[in-house]
């Protein structure tokens, strides 16, 4: 069987400066100007269509007060597919919800929301324009609650009126909204164990929302025709562990230890998640590759810029983690952008060998080898 648990040892970039977040974990930008500025003789009118490009998309996320029913997870409650559901393990009670969150307020012009059919009847469609204070907008019949009135909203929930005798079962948000919202394309949940370190609940919580946030991009940079990538990974923080963080099939394991000193080091949690998508069965693959996979998808897609300088006179593409990296970012920035993706379906069907640069790139990969090299040279 192959081996899959690779283990995250790049050490070398903890402690690195992040930027400032917001408490949703967006990241906060440089601000230019701002009304006070003796400088700035007027403020430019900047229309709602250009905010919403600046802003860039809605993003959604969900939440639930019930614990998942097996592989039923939360984001198949809003992942475009009617034949999925949100299930809960237990009968909902009364306050027990299903939560959708928008990271800005829109415009719902119509809403319908449909239960699974063996979901409980006693729940309400409530929406709220601040996250918090939640309103009824609609009621349950036969299972569906419509609205086509236009509302205001940053959350929509299915709370539970009532204690039942059924789980909650949602099957879809079906919404238009202005700006627009899409479905989760790549619906996934985490299941956090943090028993080693109960003190650690809340920012192991606000690691797995980021990965959860950054997976469809994990998705689309590792996507090959035919495959489906997990939809749970479990993560665990061990004291025990003496490492930084390893994943194995779609389970990661993190340091106790570590992330208590490096608690900054997210993107080791994003190298890792890369590893439980990338998922390769095959034997002989090599580690360098995957590793260097790994890390182009943390430094060059989720952190850029953060991967720090290599020393021309020693770096080889077959350096492993940010070094093949950086010699697969020059690769794909020089000659083919979806250079990595094509190598991570041959790697994944088992076809990757020593040629497959050249049939990419029409170069060997020594030939690339030195041109990188040469470009390192400051």
């Amino acid at each position: 069987m192959a081996r899959t648990d690779w283990e995250y040892r790049n050490s070398q970039f903890i402690n690195r400066p992040t930027p400032r977040t917001a408490d949703d974990g967006t990241r906060i930008g440089t601000t230019v100007g701002t009304l006070s500025d003796p400088t700035i003789d007027e403020v430019p009118v900047i229309p709602l269509l250009t905010f919403t490009l600046l802003l860039g998309p809605v993003q959604c996320s969900v939440e639930s007060s019930l614990v998942t029913d097996g592989r039923n997870i939360r984001q198949f409650a809003f992942d475009g597919d009617t034949k999925t559901a949100f299930a809960s393990k237990e009968p909902a009670r009364s306050g027990d919800h299903l939560t959708l969150h928008f990271d800005r307020v829109v415009e719902v012009r119509s809403l319908t929301v449909s239960l699974g059919e063996a979901s409980t009847a006693d729940v309400v469609l409530e929406a709220s324009t601040d996250g918090k204070s939640f309103s009824p907008i609609a009621e349950f019949t036969k299972g569906k609650a419509k609205t086509t009135r236009t509302h205001k909203v940053r959350a929509l929930r299915v709370r539970a009126v009532k204690d039942a005798d059924k789980p909650l079962v949602v099957r879809e948000f079906a919404i238009d909204t202005a700006p627009g919202v899409a479905p989760f394309r790549f619906p996934i949940e985490f299941e956090l164990d943090v028993a080693d370190a109960p003190e650690m609940k809340a920012w192991a919580e606000n690691v797995i929302s980021i990965c959860e946030r950054h997976y469809p991009m994990i998705c689309t940079e590792l996507g090959s025709d035919g495959y489906d990538p997990p939809t749970q990974i479990r993560m665990a923080f061990k004291s025990d562990y003496n490492g930084v963080a390893e994943a194995a099939g779609t389970r990661i394991r993190g340091s106790v230890k570590f992330f208590k000193r490096n608690p900054n080091d997210i993107g080791a949690m994003i190298h890792e998640t890369a590893h439980c998508v990338q998922r390769y069965r095959q034997r002989g693959i090599p580690g360098w590759l995957v590793e260097g996979i790994a890390d182009y998808v943390r430094f060059w897609k989720y952190e850029p810029g953060k991967a720090g300088r290599l020393n021309p006179d020693t770096a080889q593409y077959n350096g492993s983690y940010r070094t093949t990296a950086a010699f697969l970012a020059y690769v794909s920035d020089r000659y083919d952008p979806k250079a990595v993706n094509k190598l991570n379906a041959l790697l994944r069907e088992g076809r990757y060998e020593a040629d497959s640069w050249r049939v990419i790139t029409g170069k060997s990969v020594e030939e690339l080898n030195q041109e990188w090299r040469r470009s390192l040279v400051r």
